[in-house]
């Protein structure tokens, strides 16, 4: 069984913000795979089915970004879910809007919800899925910045960038992070 995580804050008022694309992630391949996230288990949305012939669960954590690592943990305990088998896709402002970078290890990047996964966790050593939501000006904080919505030309660029991930997804389902990361990586170069 996998679990693919997708990192955000709950609330119609966080729905459209950068810092959710994760959540959009995970709503996209539910659309496509006919998934229904709307279990609730251990302060996450989830739903479980089938991709590519592979048992997945699709989760959207609860507990605000922050505290990402509150709800993971407990999934991965209550399903028996080893860490080779985690996916956390997360937005990341270091890189350009729409560009991935998908990875088998790492630190958090100053990324909170990463952060919480981390530590809770106890490891680094998971796979993820970054996605970019590019930096801010000189005139808004971090913070503003990734509970901000898109612009309209940004927006099209992240509806794409999801598409992309859902690609990338697959590829890391049906042939393992190692190959997923070449594609993905080797796609934004």
């Amino acid at each position: 069984m996998y679990l693919i995580v997708g990192l955000g804050n709950p609330g119609r008022e966080y729905a459209e913000t950068r810092h959710n694309i994760g959540f959009w992630v995970i709503h996209e391949l539910a659309n496509k795979h006919n998934i229904s996230v709307a279990g609730v288990k251990s302060r996450a949305l989830y739903g479980q089915g089938m991709i590519n012939g592979r048992k997945v669960i699709l989760a959207q954590p609860q507990t605000y970004m922050n505290l990402s690592g509150e709800a993971v943990a407990p999934l991965m305990n209550y399903f028996k879910i080893p860490l080779e088998n985690l996916l956390v896709i997360y937005d990341d402002l270091d890189l350009d809007p729409g560009k991935l970078r998908m990875r088998k290890t790492g630190g958090h990047g100053g990324h909170n919800g990463m952060r919480s996964l981390i530590d809770r966790l106890g490891t680094k050593d998971f796979s993820r899925l970054r996605i970019g939501i590019g930096k801010p000006n000189e005139h808004i904080q971090g913070k503003d910045f990734v509970l901000g919505k898109f612009d309209k030309e940004e927006q099209s660029v992240m509806e794409e960038a999801v598409k992309r991930s859902c690609q990338g997804i697959l590829l890391w389902l049906d042939e393992g992070i190692d190959q997923a990361m070449n594609q993905i990586n080797r796609d934004m170069e």
